[in-house]
């Protein structure tokens, strides 16, 4: 069993921000407030979250360098033990970019969250906190069983049968390319909602390389801020009609926001990615307005199909 912790083992808070790459916010009147980003993987561990020599991931360097700007402070932790503390309490909203099963200590061997913990977490957001969910935020707690090498049960459309985790993100993700397929491929967003925080003067479409996800189990009063234009793109993956890739909702009183872009290390420094994910942050934190009025069958009809697997790996 580990030792315990003192509050140094998983908190380290903001120091600095520069000036970065997101456009200019007004001057707000009220304290920042306080955000949690939450990068344990008991799954896959994602280059963007990686902390290598001691120094902050890819991603944590982005939200510190656009949070002065966007009236936040920022408390980056991989540790699980962190939902069971009191400080877990005061924070406006939680990002998360994570995989796998956060209740086990998994591939990068940081402390996971107790079951109690993870239910507190699910409370704290269907009671006011905001969340944010990035990228591989949809590769986490998926709908039992999920065996690592078996990917037959993510093929299933499981509805009020989901995880509660994915339930409350609004979406789970099955797989991205595989085999001879590009992983990372180039295709365009359309721009469902240009009303959303940091979608300010974006022009739809919106071209963009990344491992995109695809995606199904989507929640029925989704509000759909972009969909993935399949139209281009190689692999079973994406045979399917366009679907959402980033979106709102409510969670009982918690404001929800998802994308699914981050992967791509060159993203963490894209304006348009940065400008999206500031303004989600915005609008979870209460600082932006944004709509969740549901538009699910309105922006992408097809959202309920299902893609056809990838052949069994040959034994």
């Amino acid at each position: 069993m580990r030792s315990r912790s003192t509050r140094r083992d998983f908190l380290r808070t903001t120091a600095a921000v520069g000036a970065g790459l997101v456009i200019s916010r007004p001057v707000f009147a009220a304290k920042p407030k306080p955000v949690l980003l939450f990068t344990k993987s008991s799954g896959f561990e994602h280059t963007a979250i990686k902390v290598v020599d001691g120094k902050p991931s890819i991603m944590e360097a982005a939200l510190r360098d656009f949070s002065a700007k966007n009236n936040f402070e920022l408390t980056a932790s991989k540790d699980g033990r962190i939902f069971d503390s009191k400080e877990f309490h005061n924070y406006a909203a939680v990002v998360f970019f994570t995989t796998g099963d956060l209740t086990t200590e998994g591939n990068d061997k940081n402390p996971p969250m107790s079951v109690q913990g993870k239910q507190t977490f699910l409370d704290a957001i269907h009671g006011g906190m905001g969340f944010v969910g990035v990228h591989a935020a949809a590769d986490t707690f998926h709908t039992p069983p999920d065996p690592p090498r078996d990917l037959s049960n993510r093929y299933i459309a499981h509805g009020d049968q989901s995880d509660p985790y994915i339930r409350m993100i609004g979406g789970e993700f099955i797989i991205h390319g595989q085999d001879k397929d590009p992983r990372l491929q180039t295709t365009n967003m359309t721009i469902d909602d240009p009303k959303f925080p940091g979608l300010e003067g974006v022009q739809s479409p919106v071209s963009l390389e990344e491992e995109w996800y695809s995606l199904k189990d989507f929640a029925p009063d989704l509000h759909v801020i972009c969909t993935l234009d399949t139209s281009t793109m190689n692999g079973n993956a994406y045979k399917r009609p366009p679907y959402p890739v980033v979106w709102s909702r409510m969670h009982g009183k918690g404001k929800v926001f998802y994308t699914a872009i981050g992967d791509r290390s060159e993203n963490w420094q894209n304006p348009f990615h940065l400008n999206l994910l500031a303004g989600g942050i915005r609008w979870a934190i209460g600082d932006a307005k944004g709509s969740t009025t549901p538009n699910l069958k309105t922006a992408a009809p097809g959202f309920a199909t299902i893609p056809p697997p990838y052949p069994p790996a040959a034994k």
